[in-house]
C-alpha cells in the first residue's frame, strides 16, 4: 500500500495536514477539505485507508477502524448552501453542526426535526450514524427528513441523489443506504432536508415508574391513545424510573392533551401523573461503564428492562423500541443479546470505559450480510473507506 495522500495548499485549502491520535487508531494523517471538490480530489488521489469523521461526537457508534491512513474530516464544509423557508427546505453541507443550522431556522419559525444530543454534531456525521433522539416518536429519523445527498464516492466520483422536492420519486434512493453507514461507502459532502414548523408550546406529564411492567403498560396505554405526544422517554436505574410523556402544539391542544394524559396514566393503581417541565434527564445519553444502544419491537419493553444486568440505567424511547443503557463493564454482552433476540433486539456497543477494540461491537451476523456486502464491494471495492467499522468487519 502506497502513502496516503498529502493534500496540497491548492486543495485542502481549509487546513494543513498533520498527525493526529484517534481512538483507538493512529491516524497516520489528517485533513479537513474545504469543498465537495477537495474531498473527491483527495479520494481519487490517495490509495491508503481514509476515515471520514464529522464532529467526532459519535466515533464510537460504529467499531473501531483497523486502519487510518487519513482521517478526513468534514468541518470545513461548513456552508448553507440554499435555505427556501416557503418551501420547508434546506440544503446544507455535511460539516455544519446541527446547532448552528438550527439557530438559523429558528429565525423564520422553522427546525429539522432531529434531536441527537451530542454537543458539535454535524449534519454528516448525524447521517452517517443514523442518530437521533426523543422526538423520532413523531418526526421519524435521519432517513425520513432527509430528502437529497451529494456524496463523493471512493474512486472520487461524486453522485447525487435526490432534491430539493418534498415528494416520493422513483430511482435509488442514496440517502437511505448512506444513513448508518459510518463512512463506509463514501462521503457525505452535502445533505437536503425536509422541514418543520417550530411547537409554539412545549408542555410535559411525568409519572413515576414501579418496574418494567408498569413501565410497558404506560407505553402500551398512550399508543393505543388519541394522544399524539412528541416523545414518549423512559428514564430507567435500579430498576425503576419515571416516564416522560412530550406534547408539543398550540397551547390549547398542550393543555387538552396533558390533561387526557394525567387522566390515562392516573387511572394505573399507585400512579401520580403530574404536569411537570421537562426533566433535565430527557433525551441525555448515558455515560459510564458499557453503554449501549438497544433495538427492539416496542411491545416487548418490559422484556428488555427485565433482560437488563443489576446497575444498568439510562433511557428509553418507550414507544418506538430504542433504548440508550449503561451497563457494567463485565455484562455477558453474548447472553443479553441472547435473551433479547426473540424481540427482534439487538444491543450494540457505543462506548466503553475498557478497550473498545476487545468488545464485539455489533453482535452476531444478520441474514442479510451477503446483501450488504455486495454493496460495500459495488461502492467501495478496494475497501479502503472505514475499514472494519461495520456489521461483520465490512
Amino acid at each position: 500500500m502506497t502513502a496516503p495522500h498529502r493534500a496540497r495548499p491548492d486543495t485542502a485549502q481549509a487546513g494543513a495536514v498533520r498527525s493526529e491520535t484517534v481512538e483507538p487508531v493512529a491516524a497516520a494523517e489528517v485533513v479537513e477539505p474545504a469543498t465537495a471538490a477537495e474531498v473527491a480530489e483527495i479520494l481519487r488521489s490517495t490509495t491508503g485507508t481514509v476515515v471520514p469523521v464529522g464532529g467526532g461526537t459519535k466515533t464510537g457508534w460504529a467499531a473501531p477502524a483497523t486502519s487510518c491512513d487519513l482521517l478526513l474530516r468534514t468541518r470545513g464544509l461548513g456552508r448553507v448552501v440554499e435555505y427556501a423557508p416557503g418551501d420547508l427546505v434546506v440544503v446544507a453541507e455535511a460539516g455544519v453542526p446541527l446547532a448552528d443550522l438550527q439557530r438559523q431556522l429558528a429565525e423564520h419559525g422553522q427546525m429539522l426535526a432531529l434531536d441527537p444530543p451530542e454537543a458539535g454534531a454535524t449534519l454528516g456525521g448525524i447521517v452517517s450514524a443514523n442518530a437521533s433522539g426523543p422526538r423520532r416518536l413523531r418526526y421519524g429519523t435521519a432517513r425520513d427528513l432527509l430528502i437529497g445527498v451529494t456524496v463523493a464516492l471512493a474512486d472520487g466520483t461524486l453522485a447525487r441523489s435526490g432534491g430539493k422536492v418534498v415528494k416520493n420519486v422513483a430511482g435509488y434512493d442514496l440517502g437511505k443506504l448512506y444513513t448508518g453507514a459510518h463512512g463506509g461507502l463514501g462521503v457525505l459532502v452535502s445533505t437536503t432536508w425536509r422541514l418543520h414548523p417550530l411547537p409554539p408550546v412545549t408542555g410535559a406529564v411525568t409519572v413515576p415508574v414501579q418496574d418494567s411492567a408498569e413501565a410497558g403498560r404506560y407505553a402500551a396505554l398512550l399508543a393505543r391513545s388519541t394522544l399524539t405526544p412528541t416523545a414518549v422517554e423512559l428514564n430507567w436505574s435500579s430498576r425503576a424510573g419515571e416516564l416522560t410523556v412530550l406534547f408539543e402544539s398550540s397551547a390549547a391542544s398542550v393543555r387538552a392533551q396533558s390533561r387526557a394524559a394525567i387522566a390515562l396514566l392516573g387511572a394505573g393503581a399507585g400512579a401520580g401523573a403530574h404536569a411537570d417541565e421537562v426533566p433535565d434527564w430527557f433525551g441525555a445519553r448515558p455515560t459510564g461503564g458499557l453503554v449501549l444502544r438497544l433495538a427492539h419491537e416496542p411491545f416487548a419493553l418490559p422484556r428488555v428492562l427485565d433482560a437488563l444486568p443489576d446497575g444498568a440505567s439510562g433511557t428509553a424511547s418507550a414507544c418506538t423500541g430504542v433504548a440508550y443503557m449503561a451497563v457494567p463493564t463485565d455484562t455477558d454482552l453474548a447472553a443479553l443479546r441472547a435473551s433479547i433476540a426473540p424481540y427482534d433486539g439487538s444491543a450494540v456497543v457505543i462506548a466503553a470505559d475498557d478497550a473498545r477494540d476487545a468488545l464485539d461491537h455489533w453482535g452476531p451476523v444478520a441474514d442479510s450480510f451477503d446483501l450488504m456486502t455486495r454493496v460495500k464491494d459495488r461502492f467501495d471495492p478496494e475497501r479502503r473507506l472505514s475499514p472494519g467499522r461495520l456489521l461483520g468487519g465490512l
